[in-house]
């Protein structure tokens, strides 16, 4: 009933769009019907009606007469008008019955055979109430009451059920030019895009034609109402049994991986992205931005930097409502970052001590000096992965290993010369430094002792470091914009030869990352506009198109990635957060 209720609707809708056909006049009592009374019609019926009612309650002249003895014409009358009134209203039902099949035979033309009468040989079975309504009927309105069924003949040969079976795909009257064509995808840049392979060139003009396609339904997914070739499941069927002989076929008719990896490959050369409204439009920063992260849910996001202020923003790429701003009054924030399991943010800067914001009881609590330390910034650190430890930079070559749930100081590690950058790797169990002597660092946390010491090639201070997420990889940023990608067995084995130099800044390289997957690494400089670059780690290239001509990044100070590589964040002096939207990847 509620199917037939909302078609009901939906044709009441539909026909009310007609204009005249309708009326807001009720049905009459005891009828259902879609198609409403004529109004002129009911008036007519109306004045007959009040004509009797005056007649027999006023009296006439010749009822008057009546009452004097003539009372057989009053009763001639009076069957006369009866009479009449018998035959307007068998002529007003017959106009309604045939403006009631008019009005079906539209809907019937519009919705289908919902109200087609049984036709000759269709047999209709009583539905039986316990069994409820069936799950599906046939429709033969369209068939001109032929029955258009394949009927089984046993006489048909096997020869001829297969042209049948060969016959109901239509066969192309002619072969297009195109597809035998051939298609050098690598001489144009914006069809680089379309290559499977790294080394791929050329495509039949066929597989161009598709991989257009697939392209354009990546970037436009909500476009599914336009496929006229989805057909739905029957009702009452399962999709392994509606699904299952189109699946056979899809695997028959292609040489492609029986077995499809979730984590799609991302092609070089051309990265596809778009640029959303600003993180923090509703309240930008009064200073530059030096931290932006995105929290391990991907919705909310810190942005904290000179102005002295912490803000939470609601990412969402349309409005990015602000959720709560916190003032650090005697700490301009030089680094903020939540702890991997997204309970607390912890807020340095050059001061003594630091700061930590409690996000479930919205507590802020300072922490420090630290006892026996004469370290007067604490402004770089870095939180390992299980969030149990936080490594700060100190003096004289020192690294502070900070407990983050007594925030107590756990230990010292000491390397020779200053240390500029901290990375952690292998969950949490290991740290790599670096810093003025040109070496890589590997300490083991659960020794405290350094367990490796390599040269960066190249490089005469290193002022930044990051790891893959999975530890494979480690990239290192020198104070000349070179940028040495390494990896991390290897150059623990004793190969000391990166697996690619990226020189495409030449100014002091700022901030690293990896994305989720490591197939993308960003790399910024903040003394050089624009100076961002995103490195395809897969080929160990970087993305033309990027930021492109149309954007411009400023001085970018900071970037993130949000948890699946969605969004990506970067803040600039500005006291803006730029944010854009990665194609390739569907979750924030």
């Amino acid at each position: 009933m509620g199917r037939l209720q909302a078609h009901e609707k939906l044709v009441g809708f539909v026909v009310g769009c007609v204009g005249p056909l309708t009326s807001t006049r009720p049905f009459p009592s005891g009828k259902m019907s879609l198609i409403s009374q004529n109004p002129i019609q009911k008036r007519r019926l109306e004045t007959i009606e009040a004509d009797d009612d005056s007649d027999e309650g006023l009296g006439s002249p010749v009822a008057a007469g009546a009452e004097d003895g003539n009372e057989t014409k009053s009763e001639k009358r009076k069957k006369e008008k009866k009479r009449k009134k018998a035959k307007a209203l068998e002529a007003l039902e017959e106009k309604e019955n045939k403006e009631r099949e008019e009005m079906k035979l539209l809907e019937s033309s519009l919705f289908g055979a919902l109200y087609a009468p049984p036709q000759f040989g269709t047999e209709v079975e009583a539905v039986d109430p316990d069994k409820g309504v069936p799950s599906f009927f046939m429709d033969r309105s369209g068939g001109d009451g032929e029955d258009d069924l394949p009927v089984y003949d046993e006489g048909l040969s096997s020869e001829d059920e297969g042209d049948d079976m060969v016959g109901r795909e239509r066969k192309p009257a002619w072969v297009d030019e195109e597809e035998v064509t051939e298609v050098d995808i690598s001489k144009v840049a914006r069809l680089r895009k379309l290559r499977k392979e790294g080394d791929e060139r050329v495509i039949s003009g066929k597989e161009y034609e598709a991989r257009l396609r697939g392209q354009h339904a990546k970037l436009n997914r909500f476009a599914g109402w336009a496929d006229l070739d989805h057909k739905a499941p029957l009702p009452g069927s399962s999709d392994n049994e509606s699904d299952e002989e189109g699946r056979v076929d899809d695997i028959l008719r292609n040489n492609d991986e029986l077995v499809v990896k979730d984590n799609a490959k991302l092609l070089p050369d051309m990265l596809g992205f778009s640029r959303l409204v600003d993180a923090n439009s509703q309240e930008p920063s009064s200073g530059p931005i030096n931290s932006v992260q995105f929290h391990r849910n991907g919705q909310l996001m810190l942005v904290a930097g000179l102005d002295k202020h912490l803000r939470f923003f609601q990412i969402d790429g349309k409005r990015n409502p602000k959720i709560q701003s916190i003032f650090i009054e005697d700490c301009p924030v030089h680094k903020a970052a939540f702890l991997p399991d997204g309970s607390e943010v912890i807020l340095s800067g050059r001061r003594k001590f630091f700061y930590s914001f409690d996000l479930v009881n919205a507590a802020v609590s300072k922490i420090g000096p630290l006892t026996g330390r004469e370290e007067k910034s604490l402004e770089h650190f870095e939180i390992s992965p299980d969030s149990k430890t936080i490594a700060f930079i100190g003096n004289e070559g020192y690294i502070l290993l900070i407990s983050s749930k007594t925030k107590q100081l756990i230990g010292t590690l000491k390397m020779n010369g200053n240390v500029r950058s901290l990375a952690f790797a292998d969950g949490g169990n290991q740290l790599l430094s670096s810093g003025g002597d040109g070496h890589v660092y590997h300490w083991d946390l659960r020794t405290r002792k350094c367990i490796h010491k390599g040269t960066d090639e190249g490089s005469l201070a290193g002022i930044s470091l990051c790891t893959s997420p999975d530890s494979s990889l480690f990239a290192t940023g020198s104070t000349s914009g070179i940028v040495n990608v390494y990896k991390r067995d290897d150059f623990l084995g004793g190969k000391r030869k990166p697996l690619k130099t990226i020189e495409n800044l030449t100014t002091e390289i700022g901030e690293m990352k990896f994305n989720h997957d490591a197939q993308v690494l960003a790399i910024s400089s903040r003394k050089e506009r624009n100076g961002m670059r995103l490195v395809h780690v897969p080929s160990l290239t970087v993305f033309q198109n990027w930021p492109g001509p149309r954007f411009s990044l400023h001085y970018p100070r900071c970037l993130d990635f949000s948890p699946g590589s969605g969004f990506l964040s970067v803040g600039h002096a500005g006291g803006k957060v730029l944010l854009y939207k990665l194609h390739h990847y569907q979750n924030a």
